[in-house]
């Protein structure tokens, strides 16, 4: 698979940009644009809140790495949902066919972009804060980043070249 081919996959925290830029980096790279929540919420015919009101974060968890694995795409950008790196499963498999491509936005940034935490869809546990679920997640993004693009102060646009730079440099 040639270096055009190769999936980009954007990871991080919710609010962090990962449907809006990758819609513009699918645009700018000549990619297919895949969401995985819209994958997911499409062929479970619900909304990812409802998965998490009826059964539970585990229960999302479960149906986000069925689906993510079941990905056979290439040459597209794939914007994850924030909780996939916690299935070793579905990195590997996004791992194995893309580029992973981290966009590491601001604890404080994240709260001014998202207030609706508690009807976002997140899986989390009932307990766990926001403050926590950042901290949990950044080890998790890291860890399994190929590229990280700090995002505080980027808007959409040069995120996307920051990106595409970064490609054509590795």
């Amino acid at each position: 698979m040639s270096h055009n081919e190769k999936n980009l996959v954007l990871i991080g925290m919710p609010g962090s940009g990962k449907s809006t830029i990758g819609i513009i980096l699918a645009k700018n790279t000549s990619r297919d644009f895949v969401d995985t929540d819209v994958v997911i919420q499409t062929h479970e015919h619900r909304s990812l809140q409802d998965i998490l009101n009826k059964e539970g974060y585990m229960k999302l968890r479960e149906i986000e790495e069925k689906w993510v694995i079941s990905l056979n795409v290439e040459n597209s950008v794939i914007a994850t949902g924030g909780s996939v790196v916690y299935s070793e499963k579905s990195m590997a498999h996004l791992s194995d066919n893309g580029t992973i491509v981290f966009l590491d936005v601001s604890l404080e940034t994240l709260k001014q972009r998202i207030t609706d935490y508690d009807q976002r869809g997140i899986a989390r546990r009932p307990d766990q804060s926001f403050e926590d679920l950042f901290e949990e997640r950044a080890i998790l993004y890291r860890k399994y980043a190929n590229i990280t693009i700090p995002s505080d102060s980027l808007a959409q646009d040069a995120a996307c070249r920051t990106i595409i730079k970064s490609l054509d440099q590795g």
